[in-house]
């Protein structure tokens, strides 16, 4: 298994401890690079856009983005690389269009922060904000199905969707 954007490798740890899986990750932050190795996990410092084309093709059983995609440069690209290093990927992603996310936008007029997004507008790493809606018909227009759907709540004013997408 591949976990993109794993953070500080606690998901990896996880996998490893309790599931006996063989679980690696690629993370951007040096920080968080440093953090996961110190858990004990396979990390390596990388970027999602540009480092996953250097992984063979079918190398993993299962890739991991979790609350990564709305932080790549090229959501579509990074997927297609997802689906060609491994067999199957788990994705998760703030939604956007939840209905709380869309009426603190209306009633305050200011971009959504919450647990998931703690970030101000400017200082965020999220570059492309999707819905549930966008990551379907993304998904539908590469050619590609999504095999399970499970909707999760963090608190009551965010959501997020972990979609298992096979190619």
């Amino acid at each position: 298994m591949l976990d993109v954007g794993c953070g500080d490798g606690a998901l990896i740890a996880h996998l490893r401890d309790h599931k006996a899986a063989d679980a690696r990750g690629i993370e951007l932050s040096m920080r968080n690079v440093a953090d996961a190795v110190a858990r004990g996990a396979s990390v390596i410092q990388g970027d999602a856009d540009a480092d996953l084309a250097d992984y063979p093709s079918d190398a993993f059983d299962i890739a991991i983005l979790s609350r990564t995609l709305q932080a790549t440069q090229r959501p579509d690209r990074v997927l297609a690389e997802l689906l060609r290093i491994a067999r199957r990927a788990i994705v998760s992603f703030p939604n956007f269009g939840h209905w709380r996310v869309r009426r603190g936008l209306l009633l305050n007029g200011r971009m959504p922060m919450t647990p998931a997004l703690p970030a101000t507008w400017y200082d965020t790493g999220n570059i492309h904000l999707c819905t549930i809606a966008d990551f379907f018909e993304l998904v539908a227009s590469m050619g590609w199905r999504v095999e399970q759907a499970r909707y999760l709540s963090n608190g009551p004013a965010e959501r997020s969707i972990r979609q298992s997408v096979r190619r």
